[in-house]
């Protein structure tokens, strides 16, 4: 009897089941055959049918996808035994039927080979053929894709083709044309295992498109692309960084996909400038530099942005937080408290700034602030301004600083800047400070207690120079809250501390921890076990508003 052998890597539990049916859905919904109850498994998400004595594993259009030893399941794939199914935490190992071996016919001995003692005759094993590569271990032959490329360069003519007459659209589909008769002439060229089809979604990618990262770009699994040279690609699903077999034909062609990126927004790379932030449409993070600063190579990272903007719910959901922790952070911005999102580099702090300010109310005038613009928020009343770096010849540049003073004059409800870095910080606290209550920005550190440091040393950066008992009387004055996220080990982000700002004893600003994330283990697999937990502590504007008569859930802090 086939079976299937369910592995919770979350909890480290096990089950199995027997395959007895004609089919079995798998899902989080309860009307599934095999619930997987799990924020990062689909209602519907894949099914396994029956068919003349096989198994077939289909996806059902799941959000995260389903995976199996070979890569992510398209249409229907035939189960093999032993054959491992990766369903966001779980793994579904197949086991086929096994029926008893037929009895074996006599046959001669190989040469040198001695009969088993009880004189029966052993089962002679064919010889194995050596087995070829699996599809996503096959990589395009670089000199065949030049080939090509080049034919489609000159029967195109995309030198010289002005490409701002055609959509991208029409532009792809030029060349998917024209690539499609290119390959038709070098058919006798082809592997035998490579598809048409394959390569002319390449060529095309690399000739107007953004290569062989557009596959990426569309995974919804994959969190962050890194191209550390023409032929090394990375990335990132699930906190865990590996290496594709993936890569582009010469550092020629990844220039020129760089470059693809940098137009649209009017940002540019070269020996002059080689080091350049940008996003692309979907709002995901971007960051290019070449060569002489980059001595491997250019290299190109691309942090994904979510197709839609995660709500809490979704982050209560991951576990980043609890619904108590998510209501006390509404609570707080429905009562203007000034708020400061702290954490490591990919710890989730603009995700977290996302949700945060989509709790502001959409009658309030809301005015956004970055380097590159990422915040994506449900209000109507909102300004996005982005700075501009400096042009050619080194003229023209307006940091964050620039915008944030300029924010003060355009009569704003709320500021929120979407990282603090240097001089600006210093705006931003006078900003909260002088009635603009309810702002939020971030912070590179690593713990709530490092932010207020390097608060105080970023407005030094402002060329003023304060004391540093009346900087840290600022820094308590406009900072209500901090909260701290991470990156555990094992990839996945938490909140690990929301922290009130108390006042001042001395020289120093008093902290009052009000949620904490406590790690209590780690799995055999690596996975961190641990619970956010309340500390019992009230803050101080929850006392104020309960004076008020406005009522305030206590059971958020128990």
């Amino acid at each position: 009897m086939a079976s299937l052998k369910i592995i919770d890597k979350l909890y480290n539990r096990t089950k199995e089941i027997e395959l007895t049916a004609a089919e079995l859905t798998i899902g989080k919904r309860a009307d599934n055959d095999l619930v997987l109850d799990r924020f990062n498994v689909s209602r519907r998400h894949c099914k396994i049918v029956r068919d003349n004595g096989r198994f077939l594993l289909q996806d059902l259009g799941s959000t995260n996808g389903t995976f199996t030893d070979s890569g992510k399941v398209h249409g229907a794939m035939e189960l093999t035994d032993g054959m491992q199914v990766l369903i966001g935490d779980f793994v579904l190992v197949f086991s086929a039927d096994r029926e008893p071996a037929p009895p074996q016919p006599n046959v001669p001995q190989p040469t040198g080979q001695q009969p088993p003692a009880n004189g029966a005759s052993p089962a002679v094993r064919p010889a194995r053929p050596k087995a070829e590569p699996r599809p996503d271990e096959r990589s395009t032959p670089i000199e065949l894709k030049k080939k090509i490329h080049e034919s489609l360069l000159n029967d195109l003519d995309l030198r010289h083709v002005d490409i701002s007459d055609h959509s991208y659209e029409e532009l792809r589909q030029k060349a998917q044309d024209v690539v499609a008769k290119i390959v038709d002439r070098t058919r006798d060229e082809l592997p035998h295992w490579l598809r048409r089809e394959d390569l002319i979604k390449e060529v095309v990618d690399e000739a107007v498109g953004l290569g062989p990262i557009e596959e990426f770009l569309a995974d919804r699994t994959v969190d962050e692309i890194m191209v550390n040279n023409w032929d090394c690609i990375y990335v990132e699903r699930a906190g865990k960084i590996v290496r594709t077999n993936r890569r582009f034909t010469d550092n020629k062609q990844l220039l020129g996909v760089i470059r693809r990126i940098l137009a649209p927004i009017g940002r540019r790379i070269d020996e002059s400038s080689p080091m350049v932030d940008a996003r692309l449409a979907d709002g995901s993070r971007v960051n290019a530099i070449i060569a002489p600063l980059s001595l491997t190579g250019p290299t190109l990272t691309i942090r994904k942005f979510a197709y839609e903007p995660f709500e809490a719910d979704d982050l209560v959901g991951f576990g980043t937080l609890t619904q108590q922790m998510a209501d006390f952070l509404r609570l707080a911005v429905a009562y203007r408290r000034n708020m400061l999102i702290s954490g490591g580099t990919g710890s989730g702090k603009t995700t977290l700034l996302n949700v945060v300010s989509s709790f502001i109310g959409r009658e309030e005038r809301i005015i956004t602030i970055e380097d590159s613009a990422e915040l994506k928020l449900p209000q109507e009343h909102v300004i996005s301004l982005e700075s501009k770096p400096p042009n050619i010849e080194g003229k023209g540049e307006i940091p964050i600083r620039k915008l944030v003073i300029n924010s003060l004059r355009m009569r704003p409800n709320r500021i929120i800047v979407g990282e603090c870095r240097g001089g600006e910080a210093l705006d931003m606290l006078q900003a909260m400070n002088t009635g603009h209550d309810g702002s939020l920005t971030t912070l590179h550190t690593t713990s709530p207690r490092d932010s207020l440091a390097r608060l105080e040393t970023m407005v030094l950066m402002a060329g003023m120079e304060l004391p540093a008992r009346a900087i840290r009387d600022q820094v308590a004055s406009a900072i209500n809250l901090i909260v701290h996220t991470a990156r555990l080990p094992d990839g996945k982000r938490k909140v690990t501390a929301v922290t009130e700002l108390t006042g001042m004893e001395g020289d120093v600003i008093t902290l009052q921890d009000i949620y904490l994330f406590k790690q209590t283990g780690v799995t055999q697999a690596g996975d961190v076990i641990g619970h956010h937990e309340a500390t019992g502590a009230v803050p101080k504007f929850v006392h104020s508003l309960k004076q008020r008569g406005i009522h305030v859930d206590m059971q958020m802090f128990a």
